[in-house]
C-alpha cells in the first residue's frame, strides 16, 4: 500500500480533477478540555455532516506557542467520520521522536499530514523553549516517503501510507524570498510530496502565480489556495508582524478597519470577500482551497460556502478586488493590464553573483584542496590525516579558527559551505534549516530576528548569479549527522563521513 493511492474522501476528492476539494484549518486551545474543546469538536461535527469541506487540518503550536498536540483532537474528530490533515513540524521535536509519534499517527489511521518547519518556539514553562529543528521540511518528506517504502537503516519496517502536504508562501515582497520559496518547493517535490497548501494572502495575481509556475517546470501537484478570514483583533496581531509570514496589505487592513465599524464588526464582509476568493481560486484552476480564521461558526462557513456557489461562474468580475498586494513588490510575471492577473511570460532573471572576499576565498579554497580535480586536493588530504594524527589538537584548533573567522563556523562537522554560497547555515539560519527558506521572513528579515538579522537564504540568493540559483533547487542536502558534532569536517569529507559521500540523488542512505 502506497501514500499515492486515494483511500480517504480527501485523497478521493484531490484526486478528482472534477472536485473542487474544500479543506477548514481547526487551532486547538490550550488544554484537552473545557468549553474551547467542546466548541471546536461541535463545529467539526456539524462540518462532518454536512459534507462539502472533505477534511479539517489540525495545527501543531500554532505560532510557536504550546497548544494541546493535534492527534488527540484529530482522533476525536476522525471518530466522526471525517477526514484530519494532522500539522507535522520540526520546532519541538527531533527525528526519532518524529518516527515514533508517526507510528502511532498511522496505526491510528491520521495519515494525512502538512509537513511544515514551524513557528520558532516561544515562552512556555520558564522561560523561551529551545528550537530543535533537527530535520527542515524537505527532510521529513523525504523521511515520510522512505517510510511508506518500508523505512530505512537499521532495521526495514512495514510500510506507511501517509500522505504528505507541504505549504508554499508566494507572498513574498522582494525576488530573494520569492525565488528561494519556489526553488525550496522543487526539492519538497523531489522528496515525495504529495500537495501544496498555500500561505493566507489576499492577491488574485500571486495565486495565479503559483500556477503559472508549477506549468512552466512540469511539476504535476495539487494545489489548494488558502482563504483566510482574520477577525478585527487577529488583524490588530497580523498588522504588528506577529503571524510569521503572513502579511496583511495596507489597502485591505484599512478597508476592513472600516468594515469593522458596522453593526456587525465587517463580519458579512469578511466572508463575502472569502467567498469571491474561493470563486477566483476556482476559476484560476486551483484543486481546491484551505479554510481558516479565528471563532468562525458553522453558521459563517455555510454562508460563505453558499455564497461561493452563487459567485462561482462570475469569478472574473472579483480579479480587481482580490488583487491586495503592492504593485512595487516583486511578482515573477508581469501583468496583463487586460485581465488584471499575469502574463504567461516569466520575467527574465539576469542577477550576476554578488561577490566579496569571504565568497572569492570560498570558491578558491574548495576548488583548489576539496574538489577531487583541483590541484591541491591529493596533497591537502594527505596533510590533514598526517597533522590530525601527529598534532590533533593544534589541528583542531587551527581549523576552528580559521572558519570561525571567516565563517561564524559552528563546528557541526559536516560543513555545507560549498552548498550555500559559503555561507554558514548553522549560524546564519535560526532554524538551523539546509533545503531552503523557512516561510516565516518578512521583507528580507528573518523571523526570529526582523529588523536585526536578514534572511540567511535571502543572503544566499544574493550572492549566486541566476544560474547558480537555478541549480538551487536540484540537490537535496541530508539532516545534519550529530555523531560528526565537533569534530573535524574537514577530516570528515577527506574520509568519506559527511554528507558528500551521498549521490545527488540521495538525501540519505
Amino acid at each position: 500500500m502506497t501514500s499515492t493511492e486515494p483511500q480517504s474522501s480527501f485523497r478521493r476528492s484531490l484526486s478528482d480533477p472534477a472536485e473542487f476539494t474544500l479543506t477548514f484549518e481547526l487551532v486547538p486551545s490550550r488544554g484537552g478540555r473545557g468549553k474551547e474543546y467542546s466548541r471546536i469538536l461541535s463545529l467539526a461535527r456539524e462540518i462532518a455532516i454536512d459534507g462539502r469541506i472533505k477534511a479539517v487540518s489540525i495545527t501543531e503550536n500554532a505560532g510557536g506557542h504550546p497548544a494541546l498536540s493535534p492527534e488527540v483532537l484529530g482522533l476525536d474528530i476522525f471518530q466522526m467520520g471525517l477526514d484530519v490533515i494532522n500539522h507535522f513540524s520540526g520546532k519541538d521535536k527531533n527525528r526519532n521522536q518524529m518516527e515514533s509519534l508517526l507510528f502511532g499517527w498511522e496505526r491510528a489511521g491520521l495519515n494525512n499530514l502538512l509537513v511544515i518547519s514551524g513557528d520558532y518556539p516561544k515562552q512556555g514553562y520558564c522561560g523561551h523553549a529551545k528550537p530543535v529543528f533537527d530535520l527542515d521540511s524537505v527532510q521529513m518528506v523525504a523521511m515520510l516517503s522512505r517510510m511508506n517504502q518500508g523505512g530505512f537503516a537499521p532495521k526495514p519496517m512495514p510500510c506507511t501510507s501517509f500522505f504528505k502536504g507541504v505549504a508554499l508562501s508566494p507572498f513574498k515582497s522582494g525576488e530573494a524570498e520569492l525565488m528561494m520559496q519556489y526553488y525550496k518547493l522543487h526539492r519538497k517535490i523531489a522528496a515525495g510530496a504529495d500537495f501544496v497548501i498555500t500561505q493566507v494572502g489576499f492577491a488574485a495575481r500571486k495565486f495565479q502565480e503559483v500556477l503559472f509556475y508549477l506549468q512552466d517546470n512540469r511539476l504535476d501537484i495539487p494545489v489548494l489556495g488558502n482563504v483566510f478570514i482574520p477577525n478585527p483583533a487577529v488583524l490588530k496581531i497580523m498588522r504588528r508582524g506577529l503571524v510569521p509570514g503572513c502579511v496583511i496589505p495596507a489597502e485591505l487592513d484599512r478597508l476592513m478597519v472600516k468594515e469593522a465599524e458596522s453593526a456587525d464588526k465587517g463580519r458579512r464582509a469578511r466572508l463575502l470577500r472569502g467567498a469571491k476568493l474561493l470563486a477566483v481560486l476556482k476559476g484560476l484552476g486551483y484543486d481546491g482551497a484551505h479554510i481558516g480564521g479565528p471563532g468562525l461558526t458553522f453558521a459563517n462557513l455555510d454562508f460563505m460556502l453558499n455564497k461561493f456557489a452563487e459567485l462561482a461562474d462570475s469569478w472574473p468580475e472579483f480579479i480587481e478586488e482580490m488583487n491586495f498586494w503592492p504593485s512595487r513588490n516583486f511578482f515573477y510575471y508581469q501583468r496583463d493590464e487586460k485581465t488584471g492577473l499575469n502574463k504567461s511570460e516569466p520575467v527574465k532573471i539576469k542577477k550576476k553573483s554578488k561577490t566579496g572576499p569571504g565568497l572569492l576565498l570560498g570558491h578558491l579554497t574548495h576548488n583548489l584542496a576539496f574538489d577531487p580535480q583541483g590541484l591541491l586536493f591529493s596533497s591537502a588530504r594527505k596533510s590533514c590525516f598526517f597533522l590530525e594524527q601527529k598534532v590533533p589538537a593544534l589541528f583542531r584548533r587551527g581549523e576552528m579558527l580559521t572558519k570561525v573567522l571567516l565563517f561564524h563556523c559552528k563546528d557541526c562537522g559536516d560543513c555545507t559551505l560549498a552548498d550555500q554560497a559559503f555561507l554558514c547555515p548553522q549560524s546564519g539560519c535560526a532554524k538551523f534549516l539546509l533545503n531552503g527558506p523557512c516561510g516565516g521572513s518578512r521583507d528580507g528579515w528573518c523571523e526570529v530576528y526582523p529588523g536585526k538579522k536578514r534572511c540567511h537564504y535571502v543572503k544566499v540568493y544574493e550572492r549566486l548569479s541566476a544560474d547558480e540559483c537555478r541549480e538551487f533547487k536540484e540537490k537535496l542536502l541530508p539532516p545534519r549527522n550529530w555523531a560528526l558534532n565537533r569534530t573535524s569536517s574537514w577530516i570528515n569529507f577527506y574520509a568519506g563521513l559527511d554528507h558528500n559521500r551521498l549521490g545527488p540523488d540521495e538525501i540519505c542512505e
